[in-house]
Formats: structure tokens, C-alpha cells, sequence
């Protein structure tokens, strides 16, 4: 009895011996599974914080170029709205003079007409002179006037209407040179004013896409330029970094310009 009972029990302590053996077999080899897991965690960790950084410091460097594209985008929006109200300045102050010559020509001609008219009158009021005196002179000739001292008579009434004639076509004649100066001056100034105007035009469709050639260029910026309905010139910034940022959506500067109403 007692060596089936000891023989029992060896096998008993076999069987528990093999089983111990099996647990810690198992237990080395979930350790090393759990280590291998640990450690392959812990590179993602490493990776991910590296990662976190990386996008962090890529945050902070776009959000700075970000800034610094706004506060180009608001100077160069200054720059412009001060050009166009110059430009404006220039086309109102063209119209001004413009208007003004128109008027300084329109008075010109009234007082060539004037004066033409005083001609005609002065030019018949002579002529009768001249009849009277002739036919005083054919009528009732003056027996002490001799025939030397008549002519010498005549010939200064004919030297002082002769001189009345240059006078009077002298001051005709720098009229007309007046008006012709005067238009002159105001077809000059009607062509500075459309030039202003086809400046002002050519401003307001390419000079703000020559102006950010540059921040297309640097990788984030403005990425169209285009006309509102007014006529004012619309910049949309977006991000020109590798990835995209959360909560940052494209932003569209835009500003309108004073309509050009100069009426000649």
C-alpha cells in the first residue's frame, strides 16, 4: 500500500512539476510578448511626441508667415486705396481744368464774336466817314485848301484808319490765337485725363497681381486675385503648408474703391 501510495504521489509531483514547468514557460513567454509590445509602444510614443513636435514647431512657423501675409496683404491694401484715391485726385482736378478751359474758350469765343461784330461796325461806321468826306470834299471844295494840303489831308485820314484796321485785326488775331491755345490746352488735358483713367484702370486689374508675385511664390499666400462687383480687387489667402491645420480656413481679404464720377 504505501508504494502505490508513494508512487502516486510521485507521479502527483510529476505532474505538478510539468505543470509548473508549463506556467512558467508561459509566464517567460507572455513576458516577452508584454516586454516586445512595451517596447514597440514606447517607439510609437517616441515617434508620435517627436511628431507632435515637429507639427507644433510647422504650426507656429505658418502661423507667423500667416500673420506676416496679413500685414503685407493690409499695406499693400493701403498702398493701393492711397494710389486710387491719387489717381482719383488727379482725374477730378483734369475734369476741374478741363471744365474751366471749356468755359475760359466758350467766353473767348463770345467776346471774338463781340469784338468781330465791333469790327463790322467800326469797319461801316469808317467807310461812311470816309463817303461823307469824299462828297464834303467833291461838293464843297475849300478854295484855301490847295490841292498839296488836301492831299496831305487825305493821306493822314488814310494812315489813321489804316492804323485803326491793323489795330482792330491785331486784336482779332491774338483772339484767335487765344481760342486756338485754349483748345489746344483742353485736348491735351482730356487726353492726360484719359490716360489717368486708363492708368487707374489697369491699376485696378493687375497692379495688386504684380505686387504679389512674390507671396504666390513663397509657398503659402494668396492663391487667386480677383474682381469684386464694385470693381474693387479681392485677394484669397489659403495655406500653402504639407498639411493642413484644424480650424484654419481660407480667408478672403477683399476692399472697395471709390467709383470714379468725374463728368466733364
Amino acid at each position: 500500500i504505501r508504494v502505490k501510495e508513494n508512487r502516486r504521489l510521485q507521479q502527483t509531483s510529476l505532474r505538478l512539476e510539468q505543470e509548473n514547468d508549463n506556467l512558467a514557460h508561459t509566464l517567460i513567454t507572455s513576458k516577452v510578448l508584454l516586454r516586445n509590445a512595451l517596447d514597440k509602444a514606447e517607439d510609437r510614443v517616441d515617434e508620435l511626441t517627436k511628431d507632435l513636435l515637429q507639427t507644433r514647431h510647422r504650426l507656429k512657423i505658418t502661423e507667423d508667415e500667416k500673420r506676416g501675409k496679413e500685414e503685407e496683404a493690409a499695406m499693400m491694401k493701403e498702398v493701393l486705396r492711397r494710389e486710387l484715391e491719387k489717381a482719383e485726385q488727379e482725374i477730378n482736378r483734369s475734369s476741374g481744368i478741363i471744365a474751366d478751359y471749356k468755359q475760359i474758350c466758350s467766353q473767348l469765343t463770345l467776346r471774338l464774336e463781340k469784338q468781330q461784330a465791333a469790327f463790322r461796325d467800326q469797319l461801316n461806321t469808317l467807310i461812311v466817314r470816309i463817303y461823307k468826306l469824299c462828297s464834303t470834299v467833291i461838293k464843297e471844295p475849300d478854295p484855301t485848301f490847295t490841292p498839296v494840303d488836301q492831299r496831305r489831308q487825305e493821306d493822314q485820314e488814310k494812315e489813321s484808319l489804316r492804323a485803326q484796321i491793323t489795330n482792330l485785326q491785331k486784336e482779332l488775331a491774338q483772339t484767335k490765337l487765344q481760342m486756338v491755345e485754349a483748345s489746344c490746352r483742353i485736348q491735351e488735358l482730356e487726353h492726360q485725363k484719359g490716360v489717368l483713367s486708363n492708368n487707374l484702370q489697369e491699376a485696378k486689374n493687375s497692379w495688386i497681381n504684380k505686387a504679389f508675385l512674390s507671396l504666390r511664390k513663397s509657398g503659402s499666400g494668396l492663391s487667386s486675385i480677383s474682381l469684386n462687383r464694385d470693381g474693387g480687387p479681392a485677394l484669397t489667402l489659403h495655406s500653402g503648408s504639407l498639411f493642413e491645420l484644424p480650424g484654419w480656413t481660407p480667408k478672403k481679404l477683399s476692399w472697395s474703391h471709390r467709383d470714379n464720377r468725374a463728368h466733364v
